[in-house]
């Protein structure tokens, strides 16, 4: 039989070029040959029957539409498939996929992969919640925020990873959109430019994403996220930017956009143009309720900026009048309402996912003056924090705790509406917890300031980490994790304090 002779990809290819076109088959045939699933997998939005699964295509010579495939199991080894199916990805949304199985048991442990050219993805773990009626035993959770590519390694992903959790909250700042500095020293640095087109913020998800630590999280268990600035530009504040842009709203789509692709989002949540719904209700059975509020997308701006400038600055009271307008609001009148008509008093507990420290922090010693505060979180807005803590004590919220991260320090705090009375009631409890990578400010910073506030009852601005928490009808455990050397990708990790909330007992105790 006289052999067929096959022309090599390679020749073709050439061929193809020569002609002004790329056939088809041979675009396939190169994305075949490249990783695809470089970016790993990861899980998030969980039901009672079902959860968000996301991956992302990474490629030259992708098609234009690549059908991907996803399956679910029971077990690791995939032998018991319970749910599979096939999503398009597709250049408008980075090839990005975001499937949605749904018809799966609650409160129960699943696997997942995907599969498209040839190629086949990591496997991820997964979970569902447990039913609405389920009353569980626990619920294992942390949070963490400010990962801050170029201010240091991921070693605290990894110490997460060995920990039992069945959710991972994030807070805020997955990316930062500035440029590393061009004179810095930094060993991890921000590829391109400050991020401003859809174009920047995919390839600045992407550097993120390619690390392995944070992959290896993604992939052990479902995150519910909300965003705080820098996923779009530091201390931005509704449609006003802090250099005053005049095109900010157009970096805003964009941002928000590449944010939803880069997440395991529902379909549902996909942004329309600025407008992506950030809040919403978790229930974990009977339990606790998970409340998650964006501070960004409706907040006033920031009173009292610098010349020239929006944003946050560092005030004395007694020279900026706005700061007490009781009129500006954080999260907007219809998020307000949102969030009063969200807490239930029918469950032990009741936990608000939110950006940035709630309790107060006064850095002027009081016998010098009403006090010094900072504009961009809740100090700046002190009457819509007040609202909130007055809509807990009117409503009688059981065991209300509230979750924070932005400032880059671990903070445990009492909420209450009289600061000044050491002897008010204690209305809710408060976990503020530290950047996984970002800088913070001196300690000795914190320990000038901490005097001045005595509801406050630990602060470290000097611990790079996140918090762990174990969640059961009576109680609250806490703790505060490490890293012993943040730029050591390897770095041994440690349990830097703990602390416990008891059930009709606000406030957090030592423990």
């Amino acid at each position: 039989m006289t052999a067929l002779w096959t022309p090599s990809r390679r020749g073709l290819l050439q061929a193809a070029l020569a002609a002004g076109c790329v056939p088809a088959f041979l675009r396939h045939a190169d994305a075949a040959t490249e990783p695809l699933f470089r970016l790993g997998v990861a899980s998030g939005s969980p039901r009672a029957d079902g959860v968000v699964l996301w991956t992302r295509l990474l490629g030259d010579a992708l098609p234009a539409e690549v059908a991907v495939q996803w399956e679910v199991a029971e077990d690791e080894g995939f032998k018991t498939i319970v749910a599979r199916g096939t999503e398009q990805a597709e250049p408008g949304t980075a090839h990005s996929v975001h499937a949605e199985p749904s018809g799966l048991r609650p409160d129960r442990w699943y696997w997942y992969r995907f599969r498209a050219l040839g190629q086949e993805s990591a496997a991820g773990r997964t979970r569902t919640t447990p039913a609405a009626d389920a009353r569980p035993a626990s619920l294992r959770f942390s949070i963490a925020s400010c990962q801050r590519w170029d201010h240091g390694e991921y070693a605290a992903w990894s110490d997460m990873a060995k920990q039992d959790l069945d959710l991972v909250l994030f807070l805020g700042d997955y990316i930062y959109e500035s440029a590393t500095a061009i004179d810095g020293k930094a060993p991890r640095r921000h590829a391109g430019g400050a991020c401003h087109t859809l174009d920047d913020y995919r390839a600045r998800y992407a550097q993120y994403k390619s690390d392995p630590r944070l992959q290896a999280m993604h992939a052990k268990a479902p995150w519910i996220l909300i965003w705080d600035d820098h996923e779009v530009q530091n201390d931005w504040a509704g449609d006003v930017s802090e250099d005053l842009a005049p095109d900010f709203h157009q970096r805003r789509i964009a941002a928000a956009q590449a944010y939803w692709e880069h997440q395991p989002f529902p379909a549902s949540m996909r942004p329309k143009g600025v407008d992506i719904v950030l809040s919403h209700r978790v229930d974990w059975g009977r339990l606790a309720r998970l409340i998650t509020i964006d501070d960004r997308s409706w907040r006033d701006q920031q009173v009292c900026p610098k010349p020239g400038r929006a944003g946050s600055n560092t005030v004395n009271v007694k020279d900026c009048p706005d700061l007490l307008n009781p009129r500006r609001t954080l999260l907007g009148a219809p998020q307000e309402q949102w969030l009063r008509d969200s807490w239930d008093a029918t469950r032990p507990w009741n936990l608000l996912a939110q950006q940035t420290l709630m309790t107060r922090f006064n850095a002027q010693d009081p016998a010098k003056g009403p006090g010094r505060y900072w504009t961009d979180g809740w100090d700046g807005y002190p009457f819509a924090r007040e609202r909130l803590l007055r809509d807990l004590a009117s409503r009688r919220v059981p065991n209300a705790v509230v979750l924070g991260g932005d400032v880059h320090a671990n903070y445990v705090a009492d909420l209450k509406l009289d600061w000044n009375d050491e002897k008010a009631a204690v209305l809710a409890s408060e976990f503020c917890g530290t950047s996984i990578s970002s800088a913070g400010r001196e300690q000795s910073q914190v320990d000038k300031a901490l005097p001045f506030n005595p509801h406050i009852r630990y602060g470290r601005s000097d611990q790079r980490g996140y918090m762990r928490f174990e969640l059961q009808a009576g109680r609250l455990d806490a703790e505060l994790r490490s890293v012993q050397s943040p730029w050591d990708a390897d770095s041994p990790s440690f349990s830097a304090a703990r602390f416990v909330v008891e059930a009709g007992r606000p406030g957090p105790q030592p423990a």
